[in-house]
């Protein structure tokens, strides 16, 4: 269990200031509430003697005075405990995020959104109170029961030892009660996680569940998930509603140990009555740390299934700044684009994604990439940014291998407008200016222009400062891929790669894209995929893909002039587009 808490040395190294000052007080509480019962002791035996009113008098007040001190150093140590705590908490939290940004996409494809945000929030609640009161009932507990189990001893060792009998008994519970709560916490932590990862998933895809009529499908799940999490939940509220009172009954048969024995003692005049008042008092005080002890076995064991799911992601690999085995380079990426001999499988598939693709484009050049569903079109161009890690020696840009640039150096030359055009939840100026925030008010201007975006700006309630919603749920799909491809062309990047980015959007606005973009980009290097003829036909080169094989390479015309998928794409395409001819009505 405690090798979890590896990761948080660090963290404690850093705020062992505040620790310290927070045991200190913590610590001086403790020996200001071991004075109380010996307040209490000289009290009652000074009634009983018939002492002076003004003895008790003063008695009283200390006791005042040592209260308001416990009360003052009570606020301290939890200033500075959990102070610590909730740093730890943030900083945590904050290495967990950047970390999960470092990581490859495969990463993402094996573990849900639902489950990560779990144990960015949840988990690190239990670390927090591992941390901060766990740490703070070990500390106390372990200080409390030996100061005053040597007070107890010292006072009336043969009442002690009898009092004390049922303490090994409850030590043992509460290991069993440790190990116990530890493996129902982690099953309760991975319910929650796939309860979240439902909502999640259900709250993306909120038009699609309501087009198809599936609200109760879903909510059904969902209350499947939440029933499952109440019910890990529950068996951990048994485990605690059957421990606690427990100890409180063990604890009770001690008192009444101490009353049956300290009483014969005070009869037989071996013990004053303050002696015994004081021995209950400290009874009543050893009573927290016996259940101080199962908050922090529990607490403990909560923190370190937390702290194991936590490490499982900051322990994964990030994603490496030059591809492995190449030799580093730290030129600026530009010049042509060339894929040697690229093979590439994919992980439990059979076939091959790319299968021996040979293929240059001439810097400056327009590429289009032409062919059926799965053949590898996106595969192909994922290549280029390290996306999908290609081997070594098979995707080069400007003469080096892409693995040899610094990944973010590689990734910042291009601008890519993925199938799925994924928008902010924000305004559609900032979705634009994300690649670069401090894009000059003209280039604004020219992407949306060259996107066709300007079209509809009287279609937006607040100009380009209105907010777009969720994944740009507000938006048809044709401005959500037009609002992406402006995102792209905004910094004007050295290689453009669109995938599929204009199948939402109809043929004029399409034409128009295309013929703006090929006079924003000249000189610069563009790859386009499309399944229409009438976008690839302005490329200086297309390449016809089919089951991850280059079958054709050539210009537009001499792939249309030639036998092949190309030729057979353009001509059905054209046919559909020819308009029927209107039959004559006869006259009557």
């Amino acid at each position: 269990m405690f090798k979890e808490f590896r990761t948080l040395f660090p963290y404690l190294k850093q705020y062992r200031l505040r620790y310290v000052l927070g045991l200190s007080c913590l610590i001086l509480v403790d020996a200001a509430q071991l004075l109380l019962p010996q307040y209490l002791r000289k009290a009652v035996d000074s009634i009983a003697s018939g002492g002076q009113r003004s003895a008790v008098v003063a008695i009283g007040l200390a006791m005042v005075a040592t209260a308001g001190a416990i009360a003052g150093g009570r606020f301290m140590w939890r200033y500075f405990i959990h102070g610590a705590s909730r740093r730890i908490e943030t900083a945590l939290r904050d290495r967990l995020f950047a970390r999960l940004m470092t990581l490859p996409t495969s990463y993402f494809h094996g573990n849900a959104a639902g489950d990560i945000m779990a144990r960015a929030t949840n988990d690190m609640q239990a670390i927090r109170m591992a941390t901060g009161m766990g740490f703070v009932a070990f500390v106390d507990g372990a200080f409390m029961s030996v100061a005053i189990l040597v007070v107890m001893f010292a006072q009336n060792p043969g009442t002690t030892f009898l009092v004390i009998a049922p303490l090994p008994f409850i030590t043992v519970l509460i290991i069993m009660f440790g190990t116990i709560v530890g493996k129902r916490f982690k099953r309760s932590q991975e319910l929650y996680s796939e309860m979240s990862s439902v909502a999640q998933e259900t709250l993306q895809g909120i038009r699609v569940v309501q087009s198809f009529v599936k609200e109760e499908e879903f909510a059904r799940r969902f209350a499947e998930a939440n029933d499952g999490y109440r019910s890990a939940s529950m068996v951990l509220a048994k485990v605690f509603g059957f421990f606690f009172p427990l100890i409180s009954f063990l604890a009770g048969l001690t008192t009444l140990v101490l009353m049956v024995a300290g009483g014969a003692a005070v009869i037989e005049n071996r013990m004053t009555p303050g002696a015994l008042a004081a021995m209950l008092a400290y009874l009543e005080l050893l009573i927290w740390p016996m259940l101080g002890a199962g908050f922090t076995v529990n607490m403990l064991q909560r923190g370190a299934a937390s702290l194991k799911r936590v490490n499982e992601v900051l322990d994964t690999e990030p994603e490496p700044r030059f591809a492995p085995g190449a030799t580093p380079h730290d030129a600026v990426p530009a010049g042509e684009v060339r894929f040697s001999s690229l093979t590439l499988d994919y992980p439990d598939t059979q076939a091959p994604a790319l299968q021996d693709i040979d293929l240059v484009l001439p810097a400056g050049k327009t590429l289009g990439i032409l062919g059926k569903v799965g053949c590898g079109k996106s595969t192909l161009v994922k290549t280029l940014a390290r996306i999908v890690e290609p081997p070594r020696g098979s995707v080069f840009f400007g003469g080096h291998d892409v693995g040899s640039y610094p990944i973010e150096a590689l990734r910042s030359t291009m601008g890519f407008v993925p199938q799925d055009s994924f928008l902010f939840s924000d305004s559609i100026r900032a979705n634009v200016l994300f690649s670069d925030p401090d894009l000059p008010a003209e280039r604004f201007d020219r992407a949306v222009a060259i996107s066709a975006l300007n079209r509809d700006l009287r279609l937006f309630s607040d100009g380009w400062d209105t907010v777009v919603g969720e994944r740009g749920l507000t938006l048809s799909g044709g401005q959500k891929q037009r609002v992406a491809i402006a995102r792209a062309v905004a910094r004007n990047p050295e290689l453009l790669v669109l995938d599929d980015a204009l199948s939402a959007v109809d043929t004029e606005t399409e034409e128009a894209i295309i013929t703006a973009l090929m006079a924003d980009r000249a000189g610069k290097t563009t790859i386009i995929i499309s399944n229409r003829v009438s976008t690839l036909r302005r490329a200086d080169l297309v390449a016809v893909l089919d089951a991850g094989r280059l079958t054709q390479l050539g210009t537009p015309e001499e792939l249309a002039a030639a036998d092949g998928f190309y030729a057979e794409i353009a001509a059905l395409q054209a046919l559909s587009e020819t308009p029927a001819p209107v039959p004559a009505r006869e006259g009557r």
